[in-house]
């Protein structure tokens, strides 16, 4: 007979640029001795996040952590449950009296609720329980009423796709993000004056259940103990949770991702300013939505890790170019009606002119 316990599974949700990533860092850095499996959904072909979470301190070798990073890149968790999902938790439920504790990262455009019910069934439900659902939210984002950064782009291309019939659909994927939560994350809190901070926990505090906490924070910085041993058991009231999408998900009127694509680009190396101002000019005219990748800057021995929003950018050098490895620069460029040969072109273009 089995007697462990149950283990734990906290997934976090929240928009792209929300800083998702950014949080399940900062639990691997301070995992203090836990043994914690991680699902990152990734979406696009490139492990870009996986890659990140593998540099962790997480007192492991590097083929250690290699096998507890498991990338899911064929779309949204809660479109791909029945296909990924379960035979990766399977695995992970095969392995756990060797962990402490599941966490998943899911994609910018999931739905959380349809993942947090896949934990109703009995082979997982018997070994895991999800810990806590958390939101992390773009706090200047929904301050500003946007509630994602760049997002006329995605309203509009969303408005234009016939398998979606809502009016507002980011502001009701925002607000089903929020129904699912059991603990919501003001991100960025810095980056506000303390009355929209104010305006923005009243936003949204009153979308949630009393019960439901709302913490702020900076680049996810929050006690570990403040994010995981909740033991809200959200798989046991999920149902009972409404959302805009509930009756979408069942037929072929279903929540629709593949409006969006994910397209891979391998480009010779770049100077740095020139990269992010060819990757500006592109946003802008073709509409993508995310980018994320390395570069390889010439005279340079470190990688520069570049993620982007819209128009915004974030960019540092993460670590040396290891021995053997081959200096180029990998992409991964979200958008709608993209065309890679067309945007590698114009990107190998402006990068040597």
């Amino acid at each position: 007979m089995n007697t462990l316990a149950k283990t734990p599974v906290t997934i976090v949700t929240g928009f792209l640029g929300s800083g998702k990533t950014t949080l399940l860092r900062h639990v691997l850095d301070n995992a203090h001795g836990r043994r914690i499996a991680v699902i990152v959904n990734e979406f696009g072909e490139l492990g870009i996040d996986g890659d990140l979470l593998k540099q962790c301190s997480i007192g492991c070798s590097e083929e250690e952590a290699r096998g507890r990073v498991y990338e899911l890149a064929n779309g949204c968790l809660c479109c791909t449950v029945q296909e990924e999902f379960f035979p990766v938790m399977r695995e992970l439920v095969q392995r756990r009296d060797e962990l402490d504790h599941i966490l998943i990262e899911t994609s910018g455009l999931a739905l959380p609720k349809p993942l947090v019910q896949a934990f109703q069934w009995p082979e997982i439900r018997n070994a895991c329980t999800v810990d806590a659902v958390i939101t992390v939210v773009d706090t200047p984002a929904v301050a500003a009423g946007t509630f994602a950064a760049f997002p006329e782009q995605v309203d509009a291309q969303r408005k234009q796709d016939p398998n979606l019939d809502h009016e507002s659909p980011l502001h009701e994927l925002f607000e089903d993000q929020l129904a699912s939560a059991d603990l919501v994350v003001l991100n960025k809190a810095d980056l506000i004056s303390a009355e929209d901070l104010l305006a923005v926990r009243a936003q949204v505090s009153e979308a949630l259940p009393a019960a439901v906490k709302v913490v702020e924070a900076s680049n996810g910085r929050l006690p570990l103990g403040v994010l995981l041993g909740m033991g809200a058991e959200a798989e046991a009231h999920i149902d009972r949770r409404a959302s805009h999408h509930d009756s979408h998900h069942d037929g072929a009127d279903g929540h629709d991702h593949d409006a969006f694509d994910s397209i891979s680009l391998e480009l010779p190396e770049a100077e740095e300013g020139k990269l992010l101002a060819t990757l500006t000019a592109l946003v802008m005219r073709h509409g993508i939505l995310r980018v994320k990748g390395f570069a390889a800057v010439p005279g340079k021995p470190l990688r520069l890790l570049v993620q982007g929003v819209g128009c915004r950018f974030d960019k540092h050098f993460d670590r040396p170019w290891g021995a053997g490895e081959a200096r180029r620069t990998s992409l991964v460029l979200i958008g709608q009606d993209l065309n890679p040969a067309a945007l590698r072109d114009e990107l190998l273009a402006a990068l040597q002119g």
